[in-house]
C-alpha cells in the first residue's frame, strides 16, 4: 500500500469519527454505506470500506454483516500504546539499559544501545528478499517450520562453519528463534536453579539477566585484553563449579577485547579438567577484520557449544539464531525447543537470512559496514577524548568503545542525567557481575553521528564534577544533585542544543 492510499484512508477516519463527533452520535446509530460515503468525501469507495475496517478493528465501530455499520459507543485508541505513562522509576540494572534503548522514540539518541543504525543495514537486498518470499508456495507463509529450522539456512551455515575449519554434520546444528533464544534453550537444558554459572566481568547485561531468570548463580572473572587471566579462571573454576562459562567470541561485548590463541588453549584445558562446558556466543564475530582465535574451531563443539544470529549485521527485525554443537545436545535442543516454540524459527525469517546469505550482496554489506566502522571508530573515540573520557582499548572490528569516565565519575547518575535530555546511555556497571565498573561506559560508535550527543555530555559531566561524588562513593541521590536535572539543562552546553 502507497503512503498516498494511507493517508487517504486516514483521511476518511478522521472524516467518520468527526462527523459522529459534531452529530452527537451515540452507541448503535447507523452510518453511511461505503458508497454514499465515498461519494460524500470524494474518495474511492476501496479507500471508504478499509477506513471501516479500520475502524472496526479499533473497536470505534461494529459491522454487522448485511446491514452495514454501526457506532459502538466506544472512543477507540486516543493516544499511542507506546505513549503509555512512563514507568516508575527503577534501578540502572541490565533491564534499565534494555527498556530504555528497546522504547526510546525515534527522536532519541541511543548511543547506549547494540545494535547498527537501520540507515546502515542492507534494506534493498531485504526487500528483494520478501518480493522474493512473497512469490514462495503458500505453505511458506502460512505454516509452522519444521523443528530444526530451514534446511537451506542450515546448509548455508555449515557451509560458512566449513570456510573457517568447522567442519558439522547436519545433526549438530538447529535454527532458533533468535540468539537469545538459543541461550535460553541451552539454560534450560543445561541449569537447573541454584547451578554457577562463569561470565566475564564485563561482559553482555543481558547474559546476567537471562542467567537470573533461570535462578542461576552468577560468577564473575575479570576480562583482561586477552581474555580471562588462566590462573584467576581456573581459580574461580575450581572453589565455584560452574556448570557452564558463558563468553563472547572474536568481539567481545562490552569491551572490544580479542580472545589470545594461547589463552583461548588455556581456557580449554582448564575446562577440559574441570568438566565445564562453554557457550561461544559469536554474534559479533562477522564484524571482525581477520578471524581470531575461536574456541569452538578449536574444541570441535565437544564441550564448546555455539550461538549466534544475524540480528547485529541483517536485521534485528528479522529474528534467526542457531546452536551448534554435539548431536546429542542438538537433539535434546531441538526438543525443548517443539515443546516451549512448537518447532524451529519462523518459515519467513528463516528463509529472508538464507536468500541474503546465498549471494554476494552480505559479503560486500559487510565490508563496507566494517570499513565505515574503522573510520567511525576513530572519530568517536577522538571527540570522546576532548570530554576526558578515554577508550580502554582501541577494538580490532566492531561498534562498541568501553570508555572511562574522567575523575572516576558515576556512570549511572551521568546516563539518568543524559537520559532527561533525550539520550540513552550504557553505564558500566550493568555490564559487571561484581559491580566494579561504575566509573565505566560502553558507546556505540554507528549512533554517535549526532553530535548533540557531545553537548548532553558535556553538560551532564560538568553537573557531576561540580555537584556528584566519584563511582566508589554512594554520595547522594539523583534528585540532590544541584536540584535534579534542571541543573543540567541549564548548562551552557544543552542551551544550545
Amino acid at each position: 500500500m502507497t503512503r498516498l492510499r494511507r493517508s487517504r484512508t486516514e483521511q476518511a477516519m478522521a472524516a467518520i469519527k468527526a462527523r459522529a463527533v459534531a452529530r452527537g452520535a451515540g452507541a448503535g446509530e447507523r452510518l453511511p454505506s461505503i458508497r454514499r460515503l465515498a461519494a460524500t468525501l470524494e474518495l474511492s469507495p476501496s479507500t471508504v470500506a478499509e477506513a471501516y475496517d479500520r475502524l472496526v478493528a479499533e473497536g470505534f465501530v461494529r459491522a454487522r454483516p448485511g446491514a452495514g455499520y454501526y457506532l459502538t459507543g466506544r472512543a477507540g485508541p486516543t493516544v499511542p500504546l507506546g505513549a503509555a505513562a512512563a514507568p516508575e522509576a527503577r534501578a540502572v540494572d541490565p533491564f534499565w539499559v534494555s527498556r530504555q534503548s528497546l522504547d526510546a522514540s525515534d527522536a532519541m539518541l541511543k548511543p547506549g544501545c547494540g545494535w547498527l543504525p537501520a540507515g546502515w543495514m542492507p534494506h534493498e537486498g531485504l526487500r528483494r528478499a520478501l518480493r522474493t518470499l512473497s512469490r514462495a508456495d503458500d505453505a511458506l507463509l502460512a505454516d509452522y517450520g519444521s523443528t530444526r529450522g530451514s534446511s537451506a539456512l542450515r546448509g548455508l551455515l555449515l557451509g560458512r562453519f566449513a570456510e573457517e575449519g568447522l567442519e558439522l554434520a547436519p545433526d549438530q546444528l538447529v535454527l532458533t528463534g533468535s540468539g537469545t533464544q538459543a541461550l535460553d534453550l541451552v539454560c534450560r537444558l543445561l541449569l537447573r536453579p541454584g547451578d554457577a554459572v562463569l561470565i566475564d566481568d564485563p561482559c553482555y547485561f543481558n547474559f546476567q539477566a537471562l542467567l537470573r531468570a533461570h535462578g542461576a548463580r552468577v560468577v564473575g572473572v575479570p576480562y583482561a585484553e586477552t581474555g580471562p587471566d588462566p590462573a584467576a579462571f581456573e581459580a574461580v573454576v575450581a572453589r565455584e563449579k560452574p556448570r557452564l562459562y558463558l563468553t563472547n567470541a572474536a568481539l567481545h561485548n562490552p569491551t572490544g577485547a580479542t580472545l589470545s590463541p594461547s589463552r583461548a588453549h588455556r581456557i580449554l584445558a582448564i575446562a577440559a579438567r574441570h568438566d565445564l562446558t562453554i557457550v561461544e556466543d559469536e554474534i559479533f564475530a562477522d564484524f571482525e577484520p581477520e578471524p581470531s582465535a575461536r574456541l569452538a574451531l578449536l574444541d570441535g563443539l565437544d564441550r564448546v557449544i555455539r550461538i549466534g544470529s544475524f540480528s547485529k549485521t541483517l536485521s534485528a527485525s528479522v529474528r534467526c539464531g542457531y546452536v551448534a554443537a554435539r548431536p546429542d545436545l542438538v537433539e535434546a535442543v531441538v526438543d525443548l525447543q517443539i515443546a516451549t516454540n512448537f518447532g524451529g524459527p519462523s518459515p519467513v525469517a528463516a528463509g529472508l537470512v538464507a536468500k541474503l546469505l546465498a549471494g554476494g550482496g552480505y559479503r560486500k554489506h559487510l565490508e563496507q559496514v566494517r570499513r565505515r566502522l574503522a573510520g567511525t571508530r576513530r572519530e568517536v573515540a577522538e571527540r570522546l577524548g576532548t570530554l576526558g573520557i578515554r577508550p580502554w582499548l582501541m577494538p580490532r572490528g566492531g561498534f562498541y568503545l568501553w570508555c572511562a569516565l574522567p575523575g572516576g565519575l558515576d556512570a549511572a547518575q551521568l546516563s539518568k542525567l543524559a537520559l532527561a535530555e533525550g539520550v540513552v546511555l550504557a553505564p558500566g556497571n550493568v555490564f559487571s557481575a561484581s559491580q566494579t565498573a561504575g566509573a565505566m561506559m560502553r558507546f556505540n560508535v554507528s549512533q554517535m553521528a549526532d553530535r548533540r550527543i557531545d553537548a548532553v555530555l558535556a553538560g551532564a559531566l560538568e553537573v557531576l564534577r561540580r555537584h556528584g561524588p566519584p563511582a566508589h562513593s554512594s554520595g547522594p541521590a539523583l534528585a540532590d544533585i544541584a536540584g535534579g536535572t534542571p541543573a543540567l539543562a541549564g548548562t551552557e552546553s544543552v542551551r544550545k542544543l
